[in-house]
Order: structure tokens, then sequence, then C-alpha cells
């Protein structure tokens, strides 16, 4: 049996970016690096990894036409080894937690069954969807500060908040980029529904939100070294935002780069919080 399509399965450079992120939540948390909360890398890359397996489990019939290169449809992994291991990956993952403390295990266990979820139904709810996304893109450095404890968890929550109400932002721009293919495969996504303009106006408030947060001074972190950063980074997200505004279509939204733009500031964002919680 090959190993390199059961790697390729997993994504692995979209799980190891997620583990690292969680090590960046603790960093944020305490200011410092140790080698016990290396144990976070792991966790939360077998996790993503067995989430990104069952994505691909229930995606099959739809990568047969899109995607007939992924490992499932080009018949390098049978859907029952995908799903047997996706298991083992998310009970490994779900193991390793056993090493860290009950708040990781219990947003560990929680991510898990809101990755099943997703795969299994949300990814097809309009909004919901969206929301889950968002929410563990943010959990992440949840995860990262509550290894630390309750005063980690706490103190991450702003970052939590900003990466959720920004993914949220990105992730209903990106359906907007795709409205037309939805609407033609019978996709009932939130543009569909309510047009790329409303759309455009939702996200647009999601990008304020997240611009309204970063500026509370709720975090240790806060000071002139992070506003310094984060208002340059702030006015990027609600500038990309805002050019898209007056788009009604698919087109005009991927032309104008937004999702892209939200993707960069949004990595620019992470490396403020870095820099401010180290120093």
């Amino acid at each position: 049996m090959a190993i390199g399509p059961f790697l390729e399965i997993t994504r692995p450079v979209n799980s190891l970016v997620a583990g690292l992120a969680a090590v960046l939540g603790y960093l944020i948390a305490t200011g410092t690096v140790t080698a016990q909360a290396l144990i976070l890398l792991p966790i939360v890359a077998f996790i993503t990894a067995a989430g990104n397996v069952l994505n691909d489990y229930y995606d099959a019939g739809i990568d047969r036409v899109n995607r007939p290169d992924r490992p499932i449809p080009s018949g390098r992994v049978s859907r029952e080894n995908a799903r047997i291991y996706a298991l083992v990956l998310f009970l490994i993952g779900n193991a390793l937690c056993l090493l860290t403390n009950v708040l990781c295990l219990i947003i560990a266990v929680a991510n898990s069954l809101i990755l099943v979820g997703y795969a299994w139904r949300l990814k097809k709810v309009p909004g919901s969807g969206n929301l889950a996304v968002a929410y563990l893109t943010g959990s992440i450095f949840l995860f990262g500060g509550a290894f630390v404890g309750w005063e980690g968890l706490v103190r991450n929550f702003t970052v939590f908040a900003i990466t959720l109400l920004a993914t949220l932002c990105r992730e209903l721009w990106k359906a907007a980029e795709d409205v037309e293919g939805d609407r033609t495969g019978g996709a009932r996504t939130i543009p569909v529904r309510l047009g790329v303009r409303t759309t455009g106006w939702l996200a647009f408030g999601f990008a304020v939100a997240a611009v309204g947060v970063s500026l509370l001074p709720t975090g240790h972190w806060s000071g002139s070294v992070y506003l310094g950063g984060i208002l340059p980074v702030d006015g990027v997200i609600l500038v990309s935002s805002a050019l898209s505004l007056r788009c009604d279509s698919g087109e005009c939204v991927k032309r104008n780069q937004t999702t892209s733009i939200l993707k960069v500031a949004m990595f620019a964002a992470l490396v403020v919080f870095t820099i401010a919680a180290i120093l």
C-alpha cells in the first residue's frame, strides 16, 4: 500500500500550519514557547488532518467531477480506507490531548465533533458551514491559550474573536466569488439566496466588527507596538472589503482580489500579535 496518497489526502501543509498556529496561540498567551507546549502542534495537526480526510470521504462524488486527481476519486485511496484513516487520526489527536489538560481536551473533542458535523452536513447549510469554519479557525488560538489554563484561554479570547470575524468576512467573499457556479449547480449559499451585493455588505459588517475588536485594549499585549502594527492591517481589511461593495457578480469580486488580500492581511495580523506578545 503506497503511503503517498494517504499523506496527500490529509493536506499535510494545511494540517502543519494549523498545528503551528496552536503553538503561536500559546506564544500569544504567554509571550514565550516551552518544550511542553510543542505537544500542541501534533494534536492540532492530527485532528485537522482527520477533518481533511473526512471531507474528501463525503465529497468523493463531487470530486469525481471537479477534482478527479484527488486520492479517492483517482482510486489511490478507497472510501472505506479513508473513513477508517480519519477515525484513526481523530483518535491519535485526542489521545495525545490527554497529555495536556481538561480544557484542551474539551476543545479538542468538541472541535473533532464539529469537524465531523461540518463534513457530513454543515458545509451544505447556508451560513452554518461558514460559521463552523470561522469558529474552528479561531478556536486554534483558544486551544493554544487553554494549555496555560483558564487565564490563557481568557487572554486569547480577543485573538479568537478577531480571527472568527475576519474569517467570516473572507468566507462570505469566497462564496460571493463562486456564486455563478453555485447557482448553476443548485447550491443554496448565502450569495445565491441574498445576492452578491447584500452578501458583500454582510461581509463588510464582519470586517468592521473584526477591526473594532482589534482596537479594544483587552490583551496583555496591547500597547504602542501593537497599535502601530495593527492599524495598517485594519486599514487593509476595511479597504479590501469596501472595494467590492459595489460588485453584483462573482467575477467582479475576483477581479478585486478581495479574498487574497484578506488572507494576507489576516496573516499580517498574526505577525503583529506575535511580535507584540514577545515584546
